[in-house]
C-alpha cells in the first residue's frame, strides 16, 4: 500500500501527538469514519503502527546505547539484522551504510546491562565480526 496525500496528513497529526480521530477529522475537513478507516488501513498493511513512546532520561537505572556492528558477509546483512532485532532490549536495528553494517538502538539496565547485553546476547550471534557501543548520556527529542 502506498499512502496518499490524505493518509500523510493523518500520520503526521499522529506523530506530533495523539489525537482522538473526531479531532484529526475536524482537522482534515473529513468525516470520522474516513479517519477510522484510513487508519485501520494503514495499520493493517503494516504502514503504521500506533503505540506510546517514553522519554527515556526519565527512566531510571535504563541506559540507551547504539551499537554499531560490522558483518562478516554482506549476503548475511538482513538475517544479522533480524537475529539482532529479536534481542531482549533491542528497540531498532538498521541496515547502514558506510562505518557499520548495522545500527541497533538498546535499552538495557544500566552499564551492567550493557555488559550483559554484549556477553549474553550479541555475542551468541554468529558473523558478528566487531562492535561499538556509544552510550547516549542525554537526548533531546527522542522517545522509545
Amino acid at each position: 500500500m502506498e499512502p496518499d496525500e490524505l493518509d500523510w496528513k493523518i500520520i503526521n497529526i499522529l506523530s506530533e501527538e495523539s489525537v482522538p480521530n473526531s479531532t484529526i477529522a475536524e482537522a482534515l475537513g473529513v468525516s470520522e469514519g474516513t479517519v477510522r478507516a484510513r487508519l485501520k488501513k494503514l495499520k493493517e498493511s503494516g504502514v503504521l503502527q500506533v503505540r506510546a513512546l517514553i522519554n527515556p532520561d526519565v527512566l531510571a537505572q535504563k541506559q540507551l546505547m547504539l551499537i554499531g556492528m560490522k558483518v562478516m558477509e554482506t549476503r548475511l546483512l538482513e538475517t544479522k539484522a533480524q537475529e539482532v532485532a529479536a534481542l531482549e532490549g533491542v528497540l531498532s536495528v538498521s541496515i547502514a551504510s558506510g562505518r557499520y553494517d548495522l545500527l541497533a538502538e538498546v535499552l538495557t539496565d544500566s552499564n551492567r546491562g550493557l555488559v550483559r547485553f554484549l556477553t549474553e546476547g550479541l555475542s551468541t550471534i554468529e558473523g558478528i565480526q566487531s562492535t561499538e557501543s556509544f552510550i547516549m548520556l542525554k537526548s533531546y527529542g527522542k522517545y522509545v
